[in-house]
Formats: structure tokens, sequence, C-alpha cells
């Protein structure tokens, strides 16, 4: 186990030891504001109760977030409802999914879409995942055989993604994405669940596994904060940009209909 001095340390403060753990897909489910203050942030709505489970709502009402710890076998429901053209859509995660993966579909509820049509292999593939036809599925694990993504289609032609990781002790998590899921939201999960960068927990959140590498990191309060503030900084002015531009765009109004060979004239 390495261990790591961050630089930019206040005086007076007290520094607290952290882990950075790798694979990011085994590090246990960490903190759930990660997800809910970048969402808060982008102008979503926290329709929580008190004392109970989180629950987040997007500005036009169409997509709700939550997180129920209290229920087995407990994690996130992230649910879009039929909205014009939209079919309507669900996301079960978890409970021991990463924030930071949870956060890749989540943030990108907050962003337009691309143009360019989305593609949940290729992030996994630029890391090296092995795919595969497995039957009628189509399958991608990680190099180390921890995490896996799963497309599946069934005889009626419905389909399913599956996803998940899993040490040897059994410790993991699993998560599936119903038909009409957007595929940008599924690729921008692929996408955090393959990244090779270490996630960080606090002592004693560190998962007992074999399969985990850890170095311990030296961290101040006031630094933790900062990264923090980062995040949330970076949603709002995203949110103040977008809400600028259609504040913006002028409006186009229909020209008055003009009959064929000339100008109208009053009468």
């Amino acid at each position: 186990m390495k261990k790591k001095q961050w630089p930019g340390w206040g005086p007076g403060e007290q520094a607290e030891q952290h882990y950075l753990v790798q694979p990011r897909a085994l590090a246990g489910g960490g903190d759930v504001r990660h997800v809910s203050e970048f969402l808060h942030a982008s102008g979503w709505q926290d329709k929580s109760k008190a004392n109970g489970p989180l629950l987040m709502e997007s500005p036009d009402r169409t997509v709700r977030v939550a997180y129920d710890p209290y229920v087995l076998p407990g994690g996130w429901t992230i649910h879009g409802r039929a909205n014009g053209a939209n079919a309507e859509w669900s996301a079960l995660l978890g409970r021991q999914t990463p924030v930071e993966i949870v956060a890749g579909l989540t943030d990108a509820l907050t962003c337009p879409r691309s143009a360019h049509a989305a593609n949940v292999w290729a992030p996994l593939q630029e890391q090296n995942w092995h795919t595969r036809f497995e039957g009628q599925d189509y399958m991608a694990t990680s190099p180390d055989g921890t995490a896996w993504m799963q497309y599946h289609q069934g005889v009626d032609g419905s389909a399913m993604w599956w996803t998940g990781a899993q040490d040897k002790q059994g410790n993991g998590w699993t998560a599936n994405f119903t038909p009409n899921t957007p595929m940008r939201l599924v690729q921008a999960f692929s996408a955090e669940l393959a990244g090779p960068d270490p996630v960080m927990r606090p002592r004693g959140r560190v998962p007992r596994s074999t399969q985990i590498r850890t170095w311990s990191v030296s961290v101040k309060p006031s630094q933790l904060t900062a990264w923090q503030q980062a995040r949330i900084t970076a949603a709002r002015a995203a949110t103040a940009a977008r809400n600028s531009a259609r504040s913006t765009r002028p409006r186009t109004t229909a020209r008055p209909y003009t009959p064929a060979g000339g100008a109208r004239t009053r009468r």
C-alpha cells in the first residue's frame, strides 16, 4: 500500500486518511451527495422527505432519481416517464454501485443530447474490455474479469442491458436498464464503469476484497470541500449557459400572407 500527500495544505488543518481504490467498480457505494448535489446545482428539485430516501426531480418533471437504502435490496431507481416521442424507461442500480459510476448516467441527464449516435461498447473497447457474442447476447468483460456489460435480446424482440461487478468473495452489485432507456445514458454509464482512474473512499469505507488495489492518501477537509465545490460550480455554470442560450434564441414569427400576383391592398 502506497502513501501519498496532497499539495496545497493550509495551516491549522488536520489531515484525514482516505484511500484511492482501483478498480472503481469494486470501490463500494460512496457518498450519494456526489450525485444529488450535482443534480441540485443543475436545477433539479429535491423532493426528499425528512429522514427519508433521496428523491430528485428534473426541471421538466419527466425524470426522477431516487436512492433508498432503507429497503431490501435497496439502491438507485432512475425513471423517465413517457413524454411525446420518448417512451417510459427505468434503470435499477444496486446499493453498492459506486456513486461515480451512477453519476455517469445522472450527470448525462442534465446535458443536451448529442447529434452523434451513441455507442455503448466504444468506451469499454477503448479500455481493452473483451467483447464477444454469447448465444443471442453480446457481452463485454473487464480485463480483470470483475465487471461486465451485457446486451440481451429476447425472442419477442425485447431488449435489456445488464451490468455489474463482483469479486471472488461475492461482493458487488448489479444494474439493469429497460429497453427504452436512451442509449446516450447507457453509454455515459459504461464510460464511467470502464474508467481507469481510481476513486476515493474514507477510512473504514473501503470494501474488504482481495481484488482491489488501494493507496493511502492524506487529505484535508478543505481539499475535499474544494473538490466537491468545483463539481457543483461546473454544474451551475453549465446550467446558466443553457438557460442563457434558450432565453437569447431568436423567436421565429410567421410572415404575413401575400397573395400571388403582388402585395395586399386595403379596400
